[in-house]
């Protein structure tokens, strides 16, 4: 019995060989795009470390030390120390910083002190009281003081500015009293003019203030006439506001007298060689009128 030879097998033709070629070529693409990635990312917390450095190191005015520090890198700052700034003030300049403030402390006191002590007066509109940072205006009515026409101080005038020297007795403070009138003409033997009677009504508050123990070398007597109203003239009601005795605590820094040339200049922050305006100009600049109470 003859065996039958067996035929050869025929390999058969794949097809989807290719498959295995793309996806080893897939995966080493995608291989490629991840490491790029991962080159290209930017480390935040490195990246803001850098900035902060490179800023402190070009726009902070400070020293160049010698071995310069490495930058931190990978640490991502929380909190941002405050700088703590050097103090440059001199000990001059705080210790006149120090009077300013105390001198505001002190107008400011008697500016309270003659609020109480002239309280009656206030509440019937006879005086008025402003505060400034650098002087004190107490504005007290003509027809509180004088006779209408007349420079004589009334009776009850006497009782008002005793009260008011015991306020500026003890302070050092120098002290204008400005005279004002209205605009109604006056033309008699004493006064020729509203000039005349505004300054000798001035005057007789300043020799008043004088008896009552006020150094005279604080005090100066003003008259501005009719030139300064602070209410129309038109009605009676003006007429009335515009007749007034003005008496002005003045800072030590803007009166006259008040302090040398060179003690005014450093308070002021001027240079010793400009003048210093005089109390009656620093008075003119600021033309708001007492409050009227």
């Amino acid at each position: 019995m003859s065996r039958r030879r067996r035929r050869p097998l025929q390999e058969a033709d794949n097809h989807d060989r290719w498959m295995v070629s793309y996806a080893d070529f897939v995966t080493l693409l995608f291989a490629f795009f991840v490491v790029m990635y991962s080159i290209s990312s930017v480390n935040k917390g490195k990246y803001e470390t850098f900035s902060e450095s490179l800023d402190q190191a070009l726009f902070h005015n400070e020293k160049i030390q010698k071995e310069a520090e490495p930058i931190q890198i990978g640490v991502i700052p929380t909190t941002i120390q405050p700088i703590e700034l050097p103090n440059l003030a001199t000990a001059e300049e705080r210790e006149l910083s120090e009077e300013i403030l105390q001198e505001k402390q002190r107008l400011s006191e008697v500016s309270e002190q003659f609020q109480g002590a002239l309280q009656p007066y206030v509440e019937s509109k006879l005086v008025g009281i402003k505060k400034h940072d650098f002087w004190v205006e107490l504005e007290m009515n003509s027809e509180l003081l004088f006779a209408s026409g007349k420079a004589e101080l009334s009776a009850k005038a006497l009782p008002v500015l005793a009260k008011v020297a015991e306020v500026i007795r003890d302070v050092p403070n120098v002290i204008n009293v400005e005279g004002y009138t209205d605009n109604v003409p006056i033309s008699t033997g004493f006064y020729p003019s509203n000039w005349d009677l505004s300054s000798a009504r001035a005057t007789s508050v300043v020799k008043e203030l004088v008896k009552n123990n006020i150094p005279a070398t604080r005090l100066s007597a003003v008259g501005y006439g009719e030139f300064h109203p602070i209410a129309d003239n038109k009605d009676e009601e003006g007429r009335f506001k515009n007749r007034r005795v003005v008496l002005v605590l003045m800072s030590q820094a803007f009166a006259r007298y008040g302090m040398t040339d060179d003690e005014r200049a450093k308070v002021l922050n001027l240079a010793p060689s400009q003048p210093s305006s005089p109390p009656e100009t620093a008075v003119e600049k600021t033309p708001e009128p007492p409050a009227q109470l």
